[in-house]
C-alpha cells in the first residue's frame, strides 16, 4: 500500500509543514495585495508570496548551496526536499530512490532578459530543474518531469504510486512548486481570472483567483498492509480523467470530476469520508463545475472545504500541497474552514466547512482541475481507522 512518510510545505505561512497547518487551523491566510508594478503589469492583484529574504537565508543555510546557481524555485523546492527528508533512514542518493518534480511553468522567469542573466540557458526548460534539483541530492536518476496543467501534483502522486507499486523503486520524493512571474500574471489577467480581494471559494460574490508561490514535497514508499501503523496515511486511489471540454474551460456538467470521483470511490463506502478538500478556485465556472460533480458522485451529505483562501493556487504545486495539509486534518480528525466563503453561490448545495470543526471518517479526497479539460481526484485513507 502507497504510504505517506514525511512532507514538507514551503510558503508564506512558513517553512515547515508544522507551522503552514498550524497557521491555517488558526485562520491565518498568506494572501497579500500586489498592485501590480511590483511584477510588471498594470492591474492590481491579491497573491500568496514567498518572503524572498527568508528564503535564501534559509536555503544558504543549507550545505552546498553554492555549488550552483539555482533559481527561486529551484532553492525552495531542495529546502522543501531537505526538510522532508529529515529524521528518515533514507539516503537520496540512492538509485531505489526517484526524484519527481511537479510544475505548470518552472523557471518561466527566466524568459524575461533582466531575470535571467547569471543562470544557464537550460534551466529554463523543466528537465532542467529536475535534474539540478536531484543532482543536488546525488541521485542517480533521471528525474520525472509531471507538467499537467493545475492537475500536475496529483499527476505526479499518482505516477509516484505506479512506480511504488511495480517495484521499480522503493522511495519516491514527490516535489510540486511554482513561483510568481510577470508571465503567469499577465496570462491570467488576460483571462480576468484573478481577482483584487481575497479569493471567496463557492461563495456568491467571488470574483476570481489568487495565484500562490509554494514548494511542497510528500516522500511516499510501498508497504504490505499488515506492516502499517495506527496513524499511516495511504495513497488509496488517484484518477485523472480529461473531459477536453475547452482550452481554459471547465465541463460545465462535471464531467471529467464526476468521472475521476466514480473511479476513486468504486467500492468505497461513502460514509467512511470525512470531507472532500475541493479544488476551490473561486472562478464562476470551477466552482459551478466542481458543485455538480460532487452532487453527481452523491457527496452532497460530505463535509466540503477549499484551501485556495490560505495558500492562493499554487499551481503545480497544488496537488501536492494540499493533499499534505488534508492528510494532516484527516489525522487530526477535524475538516478546515473554507477561508472567504459567506452565501452559497453555486446551483447544488454544498456542505462547506464555514468553521474548523471535529469530523469523524478515515478517509479523505483531493479535487483537481486544470486547462484543458483535465481534472484528477485522490483518496487518502487513514490506517488502523476503517
Amino acid at each position: 500500500m502507497t504510504t505517506l512518510l514525511s512532507d514538507n510545505i514551503v510558503s508564506a505561512l512558513g517553512f515547515t509543514t508544522d507551522e503552514n497547518f498550524r497557521k491555517v487551523r488558526s485562520g491565518v491566510s498568506g494572501l497579500r495585495f500586489f498592485d501590480g508594478q511590483q511584477m510588471g503589469v498594470s492591474d492590481p492583484f491579491v497573491a500568496s508570496v514567498i518572503d524572498g529574504a527568508a528564503l535564501d537565508c534559509a536555503f544558504h543555510a543549507l550545505p552546498r548551496a553554492t555549488e550552483h546557481r539555482y533559481t527561486r524555485l529551484e532553492k525552495a523546492v531542495i529546502l522543501s526536499v531537505a526538510d522532508a527528508l529529515k529524521g528518515l533512514s533514507i539516503d537520496p542518493a540512492d538509485k531505489r530512490v526517484l526524484f519527481i518534480l511537479s510544475t505548470t511553468k518552472g523557471n518561466v522567469c527566466l524568459l524575461d532578459s533582466t531575470e535571467n542573466e547569471g543562470y544557464e540557458p537550460l534551466q529554463i526548460c523543466l528537465w532542467r530543474s529536475a535534474e539540478l534539483i536531484a543532482g543536488y541530492f546525488g541521485n542517480p536518476n533521471t528525474p520525472l518531469v509531471v507538467s499537467n496543467a493545475c492537475i500536475s501534483g496529483a499527476c505526479a502522486l499518482i505516477a509516484a504510486q505506479r512506480a511504488l507499486q511495480a517495484g521499480r523503486y522503493e522511495h519516491v520524493i514527490v516535489a510540486g512548486a511554482d513561483m510568481l512571474s510577470r508571465f503567469v500574471i499577465a496570462g491570467f489577467l488576460s483571462f480576468k481570472a484573478l481577482s483584487r480581494e481575497t479569493c471567496k471559494p463557492f461563495d456568491a460574490r467571488r470574483s476570481g483567483l489568487n495565484i500562490g508561490e509554494a514548494a511542497a514535497t510528500l516522500v511516499l514508499t510501498e508497504k504490505p498492509a499488515e506492516a502499517l501503523r495506527s496513524g499511516e496515511v495511504v495513497l488509496t486511489a488517484g484518477a485523472v480523467c480529461n473531459d477536453a471540454n475547452h482550452i481554459s474551460g471547465p465541463s460545465r456538467t462535471g464531467e471529467g470530476a464526476y468521472l475521476a470521483l466514480r473511479r476513486i470511490l468504486s467500492g468505497v463506502d461513502i460514509g467512511e469520508l470525512a470531507f472532500v478538500n475541493a479544488h476551490g478556485t473561486a472562478t464562476l465556472y470551477n466552482d459551478e463545475m466542481e458543485a455538480i460533480a460532487i452532487h453527481r458522485a452523491a457527496l452532497q451529505d460530505i463535509p466540503v472545504t477549499g484551501l485556495k483562501g490560505y495558500f492562493g493556487h499554487a499551481l503545480g504545486g497544488a496537488g501536492v500541497l494540499e493533499s499534505i495539509v488534508s492528510t494532516r486534518a484527516l489525522r487530526e480528525g477535524i475538516v478546515l474552514k473554507t477561508s472567504g466563503f459567506d452565501t452559497p453561490g453555486v446551483s447544488r448545495p454544498l456542505r462547506i466547512a464555514t468553521h474548523t470543526r471535529p469530523v469523524k471518517g478515515c478517509r479523505c479526497i483531493n479535487m483537481l482541475s486544470g486547462f484543458g479539460g483535465c481534472n484528477a481526484a485522490i483518496l487518502y485513507t487513514l490506517a488502523g481507522e476503517e
